[in-house]
């Protein structure tokens, strides 16, 4: 099996870690070619998204590189319309959002940014999931995630179901589309440590590859 992450390679080694853990392929691409030719698709973090992308000006969007976004949302959309599995990690569940006509709150509140984003390391928090969904499915109606973000999903985009949140602010951090292969978190399963948090990241990449 083979899995595209549409990044640069300099700034995508821990998915390519996590993949590889996994006996999977990794394949590091901007080629819309070379993604086509992969089982899945792996969009991962990084930067915040140009907002003109999802109709706004930038109101606190920062670390952007549109010429990036433009091929993550290619990819994307070559991938929704053969049915090619998708996850999104961090950026990558916003770019999903996003390509899917969603919007992006640009600027959390200081309170829930404090809570999400980080400094010296990712931040650890209860997250809630819902009954029988697949994030439910691996790890029952709660767990800790990790988070590294000031930023977070707006109005859905179509055809998405948010399956996970922050209790204390209602950030979306796990997304699933009703009829298409296709998920996301907003944390961070390539990097967590599993004994800080109790929560296992690997399971996400077991399932996704069960999509293929």
């Amino acid at each position: 099996m083979k899995i595209a992450i549409v990044g640069k390679k300099t700034e995508t080694a821990n998915y390519v870690r996590y993949i590889k853990a996994m006996n999977i392929t990794p394949v590091v691409t901007l080629n819309m070619e070379e993604v086509s030719a992969c089982d899945a698709l792996l969009l991962p973090g990084g930067g915040d998204i140009t907002p003109a992308f999802f109709g706004e000006k930038n109101h606190g969007s920062r670390n952007i590189d549109t010429e990036l976004d433009i091929r993550q949302l290619l990819a994307f959309d070559l991938a929704v319309k053969s049915r090619q599995p998708v996850l999104g990690i961090c950026k990558g569940m916003q770019i999903i959002n996003v390509g899917l006509g969603g919007k992006i709150i640009q600027d959390l509140d200081p309170a829930a940014s404090k809570r999400h984003s980080y400094e010296n390391g990712d931040k650890y928090h209860t997250s809630v999931i819902t009954c029988g969904s697949w994030l439910g499915r691996l790890y029952g109606e709660e767990t800790c995630v990790n988070s590294a973000h000031h930023q977070a999903l707006g109005s859905l985009g179509q055809g998405l179901e948010a399956v996970q949140t922050c209790p204390l602010d209602g950030c979306i951090e796990g997304i699933v589309h009703k009829t298409l292969p296709v998920i996301g978190v907003q944390w961070h399963p390539e990097r967590i440590d599993r004994t800080c948090s109790g929560t296992d990241g690997r399971k996400i990449l077991e399932y996704f590859s069960s999509l293929s």
